[in-house]
């Protein structure tokens, strides 16, 4: 990049490099910086003599003369979700003990994740080099269940860690560079888990990293060069086709082009193509990101506290998911699968030569579409990326986009909503979510909604009832997937974005990776 609006540029941002060893040894014996112990509130429950009868604690605590035991009673320390003690201490070979409350029971890849997370910010804390987790209770665990426990944990701790530092004039790179898990069995199954951990993880900090990018650095065209990136670094599996506004144009895209047209950054059409490095393919799938770089609403200029203007760069959200899959799932380099990888990436801008409410635009397949509400454009955008993607010979398609606010409304900040026609497509992708621990929603595509979206001069307009909006948002991009290939939309405006943290958050990275593994031989 020459030149940005205010003369921005980023900064290489410091990504993680964490050295995960499974261990079975005595936690007494271990030598670190830290050892953290995930407890439930049952873990924490006394003999008649105040001592624990967790055989870990009482072991821990019986080489601290009773110290553990003293400071979380009087912290009031109760094992709840998210409660942490660290106390420095001499006696054991760890310079550091603390206690991470599970609350009453963790179970779920979500729970071993968030737990991963609170001990990566105890680690920070105590400026460890190296540090060692290990569960109180973990004899009930299946070796299914140590598997996913581990994974979850390894990629809590990576993510936790990550800081995105890249627009900042100083910043500190956190000192962790091993972490020991301990309990949780050994051997090369758990050690592949473990790397694998790193993969998609790795592809959630460059999802994150692409949605905090601020919109005067990645426009349109630094996020092809990005996408490019991936295919030259994974060159093996990874092929990059990125089309111009003039190849659109010969490929009747106007619906995506109407959107483009306001903007003095030129659309990029993004398609990654991955094939496995040997071997035949057994399944074509499509991954398909809503890629708006900045959306001010056009016309239908966003106003208002609620709009959310300044926070617009997060509408390429999507995309960002999808590239972040692409760059684990390079990584990984699963067999028998094809994946495309696709984004229509424009900005939604103001100006004379732009898009105006009540133009009529055609898309790829030749559907009119009257334009009611220029900031219902994702959809515009999707419905030419559908098409193309069905092109390409897939069996099922699975597209992501921040595309209603009435989805947030309707589910929350932490779940995204899912819509199919499809109920083995929404199996499979669920079944994923719960290994990811992203949280999904099926919605209803209620067809009599459609009634709304009618046109009295065009096959339909952009936008139309205010109530059931994400539905209605939905119906719509389904006049552009083919009836044959099975279809998914996941509208993710809720859970992209962490606003406790003022940070994206790279939802639906770990669930694409999973749904495609899973089609894998």
């Amino acid at each position: 990049m020459s030149h940005t609006l205010g003369l921005t540029h980023p900064s290489d941002n410091y990504s993680p490099k964490i050295f995960f060893s499974a261990k079975d040894v005595d936690v007494t014996e271990w030598k670190g910086d830290i050892l953290v112990v995930g407890v439930t509130e049952n873990d924490l429950v006394r003999d008649s003599n105040s001592n624990f009868q967790n055989s870990i604690l009482k072991k821990l605590d019986s080489k601290l003369g009773g110290l553990l035991a003293e400071a979380s009673s009087e912290e009031d320390f109760s094992g709840k979700v998210g409660q942490s003690t660290v106390l420095r201490i001499t006696g054991l070979g760890s310079k550091r003990v603390g206690l991470i409350g599970l609350g009453q029971s963790a179970s779920t890849p979500a729970h071993f994740k968030a737990f991963g997370e609170v001990f990566a910010t105890a680690a920070k804390s105590a400026q460890a080099t190296n540090a060692a987790i290990v569960l109180a209770s973990s004899e009930g665990l299946s070796d299914q269940s140590k598997l996913s426990s581990a994974y979850a944990i390894a990629s809590g701790v990576v993510l936790g860690l990550f800081e995105d530092n890249r627009y900042r004039s100083e910043s500190k790179k956190p000192a962790l560079t091993s972490v020991d898990i301990i309990g949780l069995g050994s051997g090369p199954e758990l050690d592949k888990k473990l790397k694998y951990a790193g993969y998609v993880s790795s592809g959630i900090i460059f999802g994150r990293e692409l949605v905090n990018s601020p919109p005067n650095v990645l426009t349109p065209g630094v996020l092809a060069e990005e996408a490019s990136k991936i295919a030259s670094t994974y060159s093996e599996v990874f092929t990059a086709t990125i089309l111009n506004a003039e190849q659109c144009k010969e490929l009747k895209m106007g619906s995506y082009l109407g959107v483009a047209e306001a903007s003095a950054n030129p659309p990029h059409f993004i398609h990654l193509r991955y094939k496995p490095p040997s071997g035949p393919i057994n399944v074509k799938l499509a991954l398909v990101g809503k890629g708006l770089t900045f959306d001010s609403g056009g016309y239908n200029i966003k106003t208002g506290p609620a709009c959310s203007i300044e926070l617009m760069k997060f509408d390429m959200g999507g995309s960002a998911a999808v590239f972040g899959a692409a760059k684990a799932l390079g990584q990984i380099k699963p067999l028998g699968v094809e994946a495309h990888f696709i984004v229509a990436a424009c900005e939604n801008m103001i100006s004379g030569t732009g898009m105006r409410p009540g133009d009529i635009v055609t898309a790829s397949n030749g559907k009119t579409i009257e334009v009611n509400n220029t900031d219902a454009e994702g959809r515009l955008t999707l419905a030419d990326a559908l098409v193309y993607a069905c092109n390409q010979g897939v069996e099922k398609v699975v597209d992501l986009a921040t595309l209603t606010g009435a989805c947030r409304v309707a589910l929350g900040p932490t779940i995204a909503g899912v819509f199919t026609p499809n109920d083995e497509l929404a199996k499979e992708v669920f079944e994923a979510s719960e290994v990811s621990g992203e949280k999904l929603w099926r919605m209803p595509l209620e067809e009599s909604y459609w009634e709304s979206m009618k046109s009295g001069v065009a096959d339909m307009m952009n936008s139309g009832s205010r109530q059931g909006g994400a539905i209605c948002a939905a119906l719509f991009l389904k006049q552009f997937v083919d009836e044959k290939v099975q279809w998914m939309h996941i509208d993710m405006v809720g859970p992209v974005w962490n606003y406790k943290k003022r940070s994206a958050t790279g939802f639906g990275v770990a669930t694409l990776v999973e749904w495609v593994l899973k089609h894998s031989s």
